[in-house]
């Protein structure tokens, strides 16, 4: 798990981890919860996963839950963890509203169709943007 301490930059992996334990879970729900959240994009490995909870405990940004005697430790974030988060969704924000202002807001290319539209008509394409609209330029 790298984070880059100068710009204050969380790896995608370790914003989602983060995520997780905004309510207690053990380190396969943690495994799942980010699966799942990213739509399979993200898939963590046991030792990564471990490693990366080992890094945070330490920084304090989460801490371990429940008895010694437990099988499953269960990991939650603490106060400097959910400020490290909000600090890191500001700059994601930021990320965006600059990208939004060079690009431009996303509108529908001409002679471009919803994907519920190009979905009901048999049709597959690779360029589909994140607001239905086919991205120019892709695909």
């Amino acid at each position: 798990m790298r984070d880059h301490a100068r710009s204050g930059a969380l790896t995608e992996v370790t914003f989602f981890i983060l995520l997780s334990v905004y309510e207690p879970r053990h380190g396969y729900a943690i495994m799942q919860f980010v699966e799942q959240e990213t739509h399979g994009r993200l898939i963590l490995g046991a030792g990564s996963l471990y490693g990366a909870l080992s890094s945070l405990a330490k920084k304090g940004y989460i801490e371990p839950q429940g008895e010694d005697g437990e099988r499953r430790k269960q990991y939650r974030i603490t106060q400097a963890g959910r400020q490290v988060v909000k600090r890191e969704l500001a700059r994601l924000k930021e990320i965006t509203q600059t990208a939004e202002t060079i690009v431009g807001a996303v509108r529908p290319a001409a002679g471009s169709r919803l994907i519920g539209e190009t979905a009901r008509s048999g049709e597959m394409s690779a360029g589909v943007g994140p607001q239905g609209w086919e991205a120019e330029g892709i695909g």
